[in-house]
């Protein structure tokens, strides 16, 4: 029988360390292929350098990729509605985002987080695309912007989760999905691994965040696509559940969501 393959939901192929692959690109493809990771999606985090992400959802058949600027990319250019679904609109790109609020790190620059995340949430309202969600200590405003201006309309993911399990599942509530990164295998990480313990898999997604968070045993090394099976592990065994279910599930899950990449 064949193995069940995987799918990396979050990564950024643009920005990977390629050392151990001799900085060729290909090779690491060949190595994630070897891995069974099926597809990845490339995720956009500022304007200036999404046409590099594009043209690598162009290049490979089983890349996508998204558009937007991340919460903490104050020095990109400010993403504009209408720029947002005019690039959405190219058949790779899946989703909207990254975009989102970190009050973690940047808790004094909320004005123009908020602003820019409205304007990701109206243009994932109006193209029907799902919007791929970074939330660190923004609880109560993330969930507040996506009510108000989402309109019962958006869908997406909260990525690299690491909040409460009550924001995820009034997230959930939402409509939303929840993606688990390396850091679940962090031995630190108990609370987290108790939400998803508690998580209902039809919303679960996995990913690397690649080049960063790369799981355990490969903690403190550049993080690569391939690496998403030892999440997997790590939130099969949370789940209860084999590793081949898991991927399964959160497979069909992502291509229920990135519903575009189907077509």
């Amino acid at each position: 029988m064949i193995a069940t393959s995987f799918v990396d939901s979050h990564c950024h192929l643009d920005r990977l360390n390629l050392d151990a692959h001799d900085g060729d690109f290909a090779a690491m493809m060949a190595a994630t292929a070897q891995a069974r990771i099926s597809h990845m999606l490339c995720i956009g985090v500022d304007l200036e350098t999404f046409p590099q992400v594009q043209a690598l959802a162009e290049q490979y058949d089983n890349v996508f990729a998204s558009v937007g600027v991340h919460p903490l990319y104050k020095e990109s250019r400010e993403p504009v509605v209408e720029e947002l679904i005019e690039r959405g609109a190219h058949p790779k790109v899946v989703a909207i985002g990254e975009t989102g609020l970190d009050y973690f790190y940047a808790k004094e620059e909320r004005e123009w987080q908020q602003r820019y995340f409205i304007a990701h949430i109206q243009a994932a309202r109006e193209t029907g695309l799902p919007l791929v969600v970074h939330t660190r200590g923004a609880k109560e405003d993330t969930l507040a912007l996506l009510r108000e201006h989402g309109r019962g309309e958006v869908r997406g993911v909260l990525h690299c989760f690491t909040e409460d399990l009550d924001m995820a599942r009034q997230a959930i509530e939402l409509g939303f999905y929840i993606s688990i990164s390396g850091i679940v295998t962090f031995r630190n990480a108990q609370a987290l691994r108790e939400t998803v313990r508690q998580l209902p898999l039809e919303r679960l997604l996995i990913e690397t965040d690649s080049p960063w968070l790369a799981p355990v045993p490969f903690r403190g090394k550049p993080n690569e696509p391939r690496y998403v099976v030892q999440v997997a592990e790590c939130v099969a065994a949370l789940q209860g559940i084999s590793v081949d279910a898991l991927a399964a599930a959160t497979t069909n899950n992502f291509f229920s969501l990135f519903n575009k990449a189907q077509a």
